[in-house]
């Protein structure tokens, strides 16, 4: 079994603020084990800070590319994070 840790900083594209991404996203992470955060940004984008077990970490990416009903994301870009510090939970920052 491979439990290594991952931790990544995905970063959504689309119509995917005004739609409860976030909110959703919190719930698919936290479903999946993941520590990290959430966040609107201002160029309408979203970011994600996802730690947790490699498979748990691709699971959400796959995931954030859906996105919740109403979402329409149209890229996902993922930059893999060599040393991090993250919440013990997975929340929404602002």
């Amino acid at each position: 079994m491979n439990d290594r840790k991952r931790a990544v900083q995905a970063r959504v594209h689309g119509r995917v603020q005004g739609v409860g991404y976030r909110m959703w996203a919190r719930g698919e992470a936290a479903g999946l084990g993941l520590v990290g955060w959430v966040r609107n940004e201002r160029d309408g984008s979203v970011t994600a800070w996802l730690v947790g077990a490699d498979a748990a970490v691709s699971s959400m990416i796959e995931r954030l590319r859906q996105g919740p009903a109403g979402a329409s994301v149209t890229r996902v870009d993922v930059e893999e994070i060599e040393t991090w510090t993250a919440p013990g939970d997975f929340r929404i920052v602002a």
